[in-house]
Order: C-alpha cells, then structure tokens, then sequence
C-alpha cells in the first residue's frame, strides 16, 4: 500500500527536502505526488523538479481571494489524488473550504511547543518571552490557526544568550525529523485519536 503525499511549501524546502531524502520512494510506499507552493521561483519548487516531482504555482495576485485561490489548489491536490497534505514551511492561510474538503489528511509543522506561540514569528516571540524550553510540533491542519490535534512534539533547552537565528537552526533537525515521522506513521496506518485528550492523536 502506497501513501500519495502533496507537499505544500512557499520557501526553502528543506523540511520537503528531508521527505524527499528519507522517504519518498522508499519501503515504506511514501510516494511524494506532487509539491505546490504560493512564491514562484521559491527553492522548495526547484527542489521537487529536481526530484522529478510535479509541481503548480498558485501566486497570491492571481486570485481574487484567498477562497478562489484555494479552491484551485484543491482542484489540484485532487487531481494529484493525494492521500495526506503536508505543509512544509507554507506561510499562507488555509481556505476554511481546502481544510474541511481534505480534513484529518492535513499535516502541519510549527516551531513552537503549541499551543503556546502559534502563528507567525513563533521562535520569535518565544526568544521575547524569555523561554527556558521551545520546541516543534507537528499537528493536524483545522480551520484555526496552529489549532488542529497535535501529532508529535520534541523541545531543546533556550540557552542564556539564544537568538531567534541560532534557535531556528537549533530546531530545523526536529522539525525534519517529527516530520519525517508524522508521514511515516500515516504510511503504517499508526495515527488514531486519543480518546483521554481530543486536542492529541495516538502516534504508533
């Protein structure tokens, strides 16, 4: 049994690039269909392409809404018959009608220990709150903002003299790591709700 994934991602790519490197293709039938993204020319594209994996463009100024926009990348994540969605460093909004269409197949990654910290500049406001632990979590995508059931967390300590750069480059490795295993566990049917706590899923 095969598991398609559609990736979307607006920048570097490197938490694409981590699926594509420890997954894709391999025994465990992860198969990455499809990568889209919001920036054209942005790296994570180029990534894909050099993978030889399809990729679409739907640039922010080429719709007149967000729900139009979405719409269309629906219309694309389907057609690429996409078993799970995974946000990638995507720093675009979701359309209440793509997360309900493709719900409990969305994946997120955040660099925070949520719920503490979501939205933007989450490292950032960490390293303002004076954090002794900050963390990645990696959760289901619902229509708020870094709200859905929570997947798997890792956290490093904050060190005395920590900046906003040296903590994100700190916690890149767990990002592409509790990605990697988010993915892997869809892959293997070892995702399940938790009946104890509805805002956590069972990971196996």
């Amino acid at each position: 049994m095969s598991l398609r994934v559609v990736v979307l991602a607006s920048g570097a790519g490197t938490n694409l690039q981590a699926i594509l490197d420890e997954l894709h293709g391999g025994p465990e039938g992860v198969v990455v269909v499809g990568v889209a993204g919001d920036r054209p020319g942005a790296p994570a594209l180029e990534r894909a392409a050099a993978a030889g994996v399809a990729t679409a463009v739907f640039p922010r100024d080429a719709f007149p809404d967000r729900a139009a926009r979405d719409a269309a990348l629906a219309a694309q994540v389907q057609a690429w018959e996409a078993d799970l969605v995974v946000l990638a460093g995507y720093m675009a909004l979701l359309d209440p009608g793509f997360t309900r269409r493709f719900a409990g197949r969305i994946v997120n990654v955040h660099p925070s220990l949520l719920p503490v910290f979501p939205g933007l500049r989450a490292i950032e406001q960490a390293i303002a709150y004076g954090v002794k632990v900050a963390g990645v979590t990696v959760h289901l995508v619902d229509d708020g903002i870094d709200t859905g059931a929570i997947l798997l967390q890792d956290a490093v300590a904050v060190a005395d003299d920590e900046t906003a750069a040296s903590l994100h480059d700190r916690l890149r490795p767990l990002e592409h790591a509790l990605l990697c295993r988010a993915v892997r566990a869809f892959a293997a049917d070892g995702v399940s709700a938790d009946p104890d706590n509805p805002r956590r899923m069972r990971v196996t």
